[in-house]
């Protein structure tokens, strides 16, 4: 029973929730945008630690975006910044550039909302590239009152060519936004992303510093009556990790922050949620989190099985064959085995993150990942 039920949230929650909620989201009538061509006052805010080297770029992005200008205020908060990233901000035209003691990530964002005068706050990293129609696709969802939070479509580029650049992170991002597009059409997204989002000023929540925007405002918007909506035409990029042990150890720091949102942040309380985004939050994030335990425990009970029938044989056989596929991508560069171990490592990091948590609590503070700049 032990190992059939592991089996079971398993496959349910990787393959079995996406169709049912794809299934579901396409009987639902999607209601028509009510774009009036209102144009509000928006503050764009990024956070930057040390991003001398992309500001000014990211500056000219922000000044490129289709938006009456004198609606548009671009506010860089740098968090501790020991480079010439708040001269090169000032000097790239950047309206409100605030030097900010080191406090991390969510620290310097309270503190650009704070001095920020737009209607709408919009944020941003500062090595993502928004497409110019970005914030005003964005915007337009802010039309139905109903909706407090919106986030884009972020797509991963591969920073480098070469034998180091094996991670898949762009494919495993590809699927996670049709989910995230199936959610939001039957209610709200569960997590969203923090390249391209916005927030109305009245739904703005001050968060814990250790936990980022990305997973605890949709789920905290839609406790306070708010919807979290995914927009797919603002669209943004950013440069992927290239090699897969960078994106262990991005993913293993991001879970670190996660953690503490899942466990004691208020996702598990169901209060405020409904039966629909309940079944989302279990399904999309409560399952996704046990994974790696559901896998261990599952790997346990299969070998305690042995001899008990030639289906728990060939079930061993399949989880051992997934670890020797991912074992194997280091030397054999095959599609399917780098896939394999994208897999299996990002599940051992979902399991590092929170040993990490556990074992020395959540740093606020951040560093660039390496070659994503």
């Amino acid at each position: 029973m032990v190992f059939w039920v592991c089996v079971a949230l398993l496959l349910y929650t990787n393959g079995g929730y996406p169709l049912l909620l794809l299934g579901a989201a396409r009987a639902v009538r999607p209601r028509p945008p009510a774009r009036t061509g209102a144009t509000p006052s928006v503050s764009l805010i990024v956070a930057a630690h040390d991003e001398g080297a992309v500001i000014a770029a990211k500056v000219a992005d922000v000044l490129a975006l289709r938006w009456p200008r004198a609606q548009l205020e671009l506010v860089v908060c740098c968090d501790g910044c020991g480079d010439d990233t708040a001269a090169a901000a000032r000097a790239a035209g950047a309206d409100l550039v605030l030097e900010l003691p080191r406090s991390g990530k969510v620290r310097a964002q309270d503190a650009g909302v704070a001095a920020a005068r737009g209607e709408l706050l919009a944020f941003s990293d500062a090595n993502a590239s928004w497409e110019p129609d970005a914030l005003a696709e964005l915007a337009a969802a802010f039309e139905d009152p109903a909706v407090g939070y919106a986030c884009g479509q972020i797509r991963f580029v591969q920073a480098a060519a070469g034998p180091c650049a094996d991670n898949q992170e762009g494919l495993y991002w590809r699927y996670e936004m049709a989910v995230r597009a199936g959610e939001s059409r039957l209610r709200s997204v569960t997590a969203g992303n923090g390249g391209i989002y916005a927030v109305r000023r009245e739904a703005y929540l001050v968060v814990d510093e250790r936990m980022g925007h990305d997973l605890s405002f949709p789920f905290n918007m839609v406790k306070r009556g708010w919807r979290a909506v995914y927009v797919p035409a603002a669209r943004a990029s950013e440069k992927m990790v290239p090699s897969i042990d960078g994106e262990f150890a991005r993913k293993r720091r991001m879970m670190s922050h996660a953690w503490p949102i899942v466990l004691r942040g208020g996702m598990l309380s169901p209060r405020g949620y409904g039966v629909r985004y309940a079944w989302m939050i279990l399904s999309h994030r409560v399952l996704r989190y046990a994974a790696p335990a559901l896998h261990l425990v599952a790997l346990a009970a299969n070998i305690a099985l042995v001899g008990h029938g030639v289906v728990y044989e060939a079930c061993l056989a399949a989880q051992l064959a997934l670890l020797l596929a991912a074992g194997s991508a280091s030397r054999l560069r095959w599609r399917p085995l780098l896939l394999a171990r994208y897999y299996v490592l990002m599940n051992a990091s979902l399991a590092a993150g929170l040993w990490d948590y556990l074992r020395r609590g959540t740093p606020a503070g951040w560093e660039a990942p390496e070659g994503t700049r």
